[in-house]
């Protein structure tokens, strides 16, 4: 069985659409939301559709909080702003009947339309044959090895980097050709040329092991927590489903 981890702080708005994707994906699997002490609706959105549990705040110790609860031989973890594809588990119980395939992610899509995401998802699709992917992706991987590889480090940023580079150098990775649709709210909230100068600075911090306490300030939080409970959407193109908006 497949243990979906969907780390959560304050995700009220993005999460319906995720679970509502998820709900429509075959296959068996269990849904956990390792909920970092949410202040909004999360954790009422969240209780229909699988297991919430608390977790100490920090993406990388509620991700590992939400993996020690697992009941599945696979974890896959996801961002709360992403839509599942149909035949996502499918895919991912293929690639992993390979017993030489220790894990892998998914390709990705962000949302728009524009020509800012068609080119954000070319160059995921460019980077990931040199082993170049990260949380967005919905990084997946057999629990033994997750363990084996002690999960993620307790990094404020780049945790889902690190795992993947790790997960690199151990065995065999596959990025399936089911996408996820990727929320743009990163760029859109703080524009991309800022965004992009903060991924860059964000490498820079991690290969040259700099202090973490800068790494927080270079990329801020894009979710908002103010309580509210009503969930904003907006139809996709050639998508009967909503995707929420933090605008």
């Amino acid at each position: 069985m497949i243990s979906i981890i969907i780390p959560v702080l304050n995700e009220a708005r993005a999460l319906p659409a995720t679970l509502h994707t998820l709900s429509k994906a075959k296959g068996p699997f269990e849904i956990i939301i390792a909920d970092g002490r949410s202040s909004d609706a999360t954790r009422a959105v969240a209780a229909p559709y699988g297991r919430v549990v608390d977790c100490e705040p920090g993406r990388a110790r509620q991700m590992n909080c939400g993996a020690s609860q697992a009941r599945g031989n696979v974890l896959l973890f996801l961002h709360a702003d992403v839509l599942f594809p149909p035949d996502g588990i499918a895919a991912m119980n293929k690639a992993l009947a390979n017993g030489g395939v220790i894990g892998g992610n998914f390709s990705i899509d962000y949302e728009g339309g524009n020509l800012t995401s068609r080119i954000f998802s070319r160059i995921n699709r460019w980077r990931r044959p040199f082993g170049i992917f990260y949380g967005d992706s919905g990084i997946f991987l057999r629990r033994e090895v997750f363990e084996a590889l002690g999960g993620y480090r307790e990094l404020p940023l780049m945790e889902d980097y690190d795992l993947a580079r790790r997960m690199v150098r151990t065995g065999r990775t596959l990025c399936l050709k089911e996408a996820l649709r990727v929320s743009a709210r990163r760029w859109e909230e703080h524009g991309l040329l800022r965004t992009m100068l903060a991924w860059v600075a964000l490498h820079l911090c991690y290969y040259l092991k700099l202090p973490t306490r800068w790494w927080g300030w270079l990329y801020p939080d894009i979710r908002r927590g103010d309580g509210k409970k009503a969930v904003t959407c907006r139809p996709r193109q050639g998508s009967p489903d909503c995707f929420p908006s933090d605008r």
